[in-house]
């Protein structure tokens, strides 16, 4: 973990996003103070369900489509 001052970040930002991307952590300071960390992101999981998952646990009835009856709309 880097200690950087706002000066030295604002003068070579791609420079230090670089680092970043390589897998250091940054933390800004102002004065003696720090006020920020800047680190490389975690890539989320891929949550994305496979196509027909669920095929063949459930038939769509043949009147799926169909306008409801009177009494369910009433």
């Amino acid at each position: 973990m880097n200690w950087i001052s706002v000066d030295e970040i604002k003068r070579d930002l791609l420079g230090y996003l670089q680092r970043v991307e390589a897998g250091e952590t940054l933390i800004i300071i102002r004065g003696v103070k720090p006020i920020a960390e800047i680190k490389p992101t975690v890539k989320a999981p891929d949550l994305s369900r496979p196509f027909g998952l669920c095929a063949g646990e459930f038939i769509v009835p043949d009147d799926f489509d169909e306008p409801l009856p009177e009494n369910i709309i009433s």
